[in-house]
């Protein structure tokens, strides 16, 4: 699948409607972006069941506002609509494969539990 362009409009239905869904942030005139963009555009070929997504910031600059992204490129990863990862930087693609295997093989059970966990009456552990 090839990537898909994230818009304001887009974003938030893309991220809850599927399962994993990677999104980078990025612009034109951005030298490291023009360096991940094809390592980007490469894994997407190779994860039929992932979304990729890209994010213009220029075009996006209220999204990219809502998000905080202050340095680009941006990679986030989320996983059943909760934010897994997000990190600035060009990735080489062995990490960027790496990244994806950690995030298939979370169990989304045990994040949802420590996303969800209340701090309640009894609770009797750190964070």
């Amino acid at each position: 699948m090839a990537t898909i362009a994230l818009t304001e409009s887009t974003f938030q239905q893309t991220i809850e409607d599927n399962d994993i869904v990677l999104v980078d942030w990025w612009a034109s005139w951005c030298g490291p972006c023009r360096t991940f963009g094809p390592i980007f555009e490469a894994s997407s070929d190779q994860h039929e069941d992932i979304v990729f997504g890209k994010i213009d910031t220029e075009a996006e600059q209220g999204l990219a506002a809502a998000a905080q992204i202050q340095s680009i490129p941006m990679l986030m990863i989320f996983r059943e609509g909760i934010l897994l990862f997000a990190q600035p930087g060009a990735l080489p693609g062995e990490a960027l494969e790496d990244l994806i295997g950690q995030v298939r093989a979370l169990d989304m059970d045990e994040v949802r539990a420590s996303v969800t966990h209340e701090h309640g009456p009894g609770c009797d552990h750190d964070h």
